[in-house]
């Protein structure tokens, strides 16, 4: 069996093998390890000995060296008795209900708000994606060593904590809900724009993000927002076929051949959206409602561009922020005219709403270079290509700046 025959099952299997360990163990840090374990024994042993079970081996095998840790710590006898009391059972046959609570658990525990971000961002891709270390550096960007001391750190802060491996009562899951959907959304937004490097899309990334939200949308089925953020995902993605030229460069909306969408994404995230519209839309439904409108468009310039700036402006009541209002400003500058929407820009740069930015001067000169100031329109972006850390995205900034020359 090759190897990625392992890290394929293992990719489907990982967050119920660490979910139901945890709850057998009390120890989400021993459970991560015995799952690690069990998969680095499958690298070694399924190329000689392929197993009938696959599944079922990866989770008798982690559940062995868990009972072979805690075999190991004295002061653990009492579970270590209460789990190896069916040594010989099938792991995969205990407690099989149990199984779609424990993932969701697994969720709530990776996404804790005891954890810092960006250890919640590289556990969840960690023990629920079952990501390794190597591909969430590649991910984002930063040291194999940085990742590991992430979820090492996380591990501790967890048991230090002693935060439980359950379900959060009923009002405080909902409360806790958001915090699980950021993680998931800046873990898609990393894929679907990367934030530095020489690649615009980081694909495995975002479909990984779209994958747990899935599996979240069935755990919680009843959630509008679980919806939207499923449903926004796809319909992002759906764009990811027609965003980059063969060499990787990045084609721009109004360039896109839109026949190369995935239509069945976009089918995907209108069932989705209608969902997450039954009992009205949060931040994530109406960011699902404008993709939509997107995608219903056959060209820019035949977007619906008035609904997306009421889009807009329901969501910076619900969630203000002033990427929302940037991104009004565009819209606006489409239904109204350059010139409002350049008046909005100018508000957030009076306000100094988003310092550092390359987003700002990027807006800004797109809009000045359709008023005709040509100077000032290169000005802006060439200080946008000095502030964009994505190769990428800097080298059409460049390009548009020079042909205002």
């Amino acid at each position: 069996m090759h190897p990625a025959d392992v890290e394929a099952v293992w990719r489907i299997e990982s967050a119920r093998i660490v979910a139901a360990l945890t709850r057998f163990t009390g120890d989400f840090g021993l459970a991560e390890d015995a799952a690690q374990e069990a998969v680095a024994e499958a690298l070694v042993s399924w190329p000689l000995d392929p197993p009938a079970n696959p599944a079922g081996w990866l989770r008798a095998t982690a559940r062995r060296r868990a009972i072979d840790a805690i075999r190991r710590r004295a002061a653990l006898q009492d579970r270590y008795a209460l789990l190896a009391a069916d040594g010989e059972a099938d792991p995969g046959d205990v407690d099989p209900d149990r199984i779609d609570d424990d993932v969701l658990a697994l969720m709530f525990v990776s996404c804790h708000p005891v954890l810092s971000p960006e250890a919640r961002v590289a556990l969840t891709l960690r023990v629920v994606g079952g990501l390794t270390s190597e591909e969430i550096a590649r991910a984002f960007l930063v040291p194999v060593p940085t990742v590991q001391a992430r979820i090492t750190r996380g591990k501790k802060t967890i048991a230090a904590a002693g935060v439980p491996f359950e379900l959060p009562a009923a009002g405080e899951r909902r409360d806790r809900l958001g915090g699980v959907l950021s993680v998931l959304y800046v873990i898609f937004t990393e894929g679907s724009t990367a934030t530095s490097g020489d690649a615009l899309l980081r694909p495995d990334v975002a479909y990984e993000a779209i994958r747990l939200a899935r599996t979240l949308a069935a755990l919680q089925p009843d959630e509008p927002e679980v919806h939207g953020l499923l449903a926004l995902c796809e319909l992002t993605a759906a764009r990811f076929p027609a965003r980059t030229g063969p060499d990787g460069a990045p084609i721009l909306l109004e360039d896109q051949d839109r026949r190369r969408w995935d239509f069945s994404a976009i089918h995907r995230g209108l069932a989705a959206l209608a969902k997450a519209s039954a009992r009205g839309l949060g931040p994530y439904g109406l960011q699902a409602a404008i993709a939509a409108t997107h995608a219903a468009a056959p060209s820019v310039g035949e977007t619906d561009w008035d609904r997306i700036v009421v889009l807009y402006e329901a969501l910076g009541r619900v969630a203000p922020s002033p990427v929302v209002e940037l991104n009004r400003a565009v819209a606006v500058g489409m239904a109204s005219g350059p010139a409002h929407g350049l008046a909005i820009v100018d508000e957030l740069v009076a306000a100094d709403r988003l310092p550092g930015s390359h987003l700002v001067p990027t807006v800004r000169g797109e809009l000045l270079a359709r008023l005709g100031r040509r100077p000032e329109a290169r000005a802006e972006l060439e200080l946008a290509a000095r502030l964009c850390a994505n190769q990428r995205e800097r080298s059409v900034l460049l390009r548009k700046a020079a042909a205002l020359a």
